[in-house]
């Protein structure tokens, strides 16, 4: 064998080799969206047990707004609500299931705040749910604002942050208060029942929870006021700026729809539109999807399956649910609310 011929086949076995090797590393870093397109579901984190955002039912059905955001995420990449796996997630392991890779995102059980945003190697894509810290009180105590509650006996759960929340919401307003802090949210709740004390403080959905229980569920109110605000939404793992655009632009598609008075019952039908945007939204005359990498109708998938962001809340937490929760902040901006979408365009 010639020289030349040599150095010709050990060049020819040498890009060979370069090729596996860049093709095995195109796999190794592959994104979040080609890996769930790979195995045909969207593997979604959530917390078990939280009515009105992941919960499940005597026959292990999942519902809430977490679990159809999930759904929503589902179809815009696969076309199929169904093809999403739920993993309970506790909170002490949900960093480390979504640095690691073990889901694709955290659904409906992490705040959003500067360093859950900044300093753990995960990104918030966007806010589903504008909640936060409220508090119950018995109708007949014929209170109907927290400025209302100097003085008051409070029970809060130790594991959580509430007890902060009350300190700074009444230091700020320089108004005394007890605070009552017991080993676990059920024994609060069971003290503010037996009326050990006067006001049940937590998150305003797991309050409608705890009313929805009590025997006489009809006498008390949730206080429009919190404590502490909280903004929540889905969670990424930090560096995939593809996979970030995709959720971020599902919950944006769910409020824009609502703008557009889009719904799961009119989204076939609002195709034969003539007004811009809305043809804009639903992909007909533009394909924006493309920018994504999803297809050109997706949005019209997502809230033909799913529903826009106002069926959504409706469902799960509004007057019409169980939980029984205005619409408040997170109403769209036209009604007094902070939810509006950027432009499909």
């Amino acid at each position: 064998m010639s020289t030349v011929l040599r150095r010709v086949l050990g060049l020819a076995a040498g890009c060979a080799l370069a090729v596996l090797v860049m093709a095995s590393g195109c796999e190794a870093g592959a994104g979040v969206l080609q890996k769930v397109r790979a195995r045909e579901h969207v593997i979604c984190g959530i917390a078990n047990g939280r009515k009105g955002y992941s919960a499940t039912d005597g026959e292990g059905s999942w519902s809430g707004i977490g679990v159809d955001f999930c759904r929503a995420l589902a179809v815009a990449v696969l076309g199929n609500r169904d093809a999403v796996r739920f993993r309970v997630v506790a909170p002490e392991e949900r960093l480390a299931v979504l640095q690691s890779g073990e889901v694709d995102v955290l659904s409906g059980s992490l705040a959003f705040s500067s360093s859950s945003d900044t300093a753990l190697g995960i990104r918030f894509p966007g806010v589903l749910v504008y909640g936060g810290q409220g508090f119950l009180v018995r109708k007949a105590q014929g209170v109907a604002s927290a400025l209302e509650l100097s003085g008051a006996r409070i029970c809060v759960s130790a594991d959580t942050d509430d007890a902060q929340g009350i300190g700074e919401y009444f230091g700020g307003l320089r108004m005394p208060y007890e605070l009552s802090k017991l080993d676990s949210w059920q024994s609060a709740v069971a003290a503010y029942a037996d009326k050990s004390c006067q006001v049940l403080s937590g998150d305003v959905a797991a309050l409608a929870a705890a009313r929805q229980k009590l025997a006489d569920a009809g006498e008390h109110i949730i206080l429009p006021e919190y404590a502490a605000r909280r903004l929540e939404g889905p969670a990424i793992r930090q560096g995939d700026e593809a996979w970030f655009a995709v959720v971020r632009w599902v919950i944006y598609a769910l409020v824009a729809a609502e703008e557009l008075g889009i719904t799961s019952a009119n989204a076939d039908a609002m195709k034969a539109s003539t007004n811009v945007r809305v043809r804009r939204f639903l992909g007909l005359d533009s394909d924006l999807g493309a920018r994504l990498g999803l297809a050109a109708d997706w949005t019209q998938r997502v809230i033909r399956q799913v529903g826009n962001y106002g069926e959504l809340f409706e469902r799960h937490l509004g007057p019409k649910s169980p939980l029984k929760l205005e619409r408040g902040l997170n109403g769209l901006a036209g009604n007094g609310g902070l939810h509006y979408a950027p432009s499909f365009r």
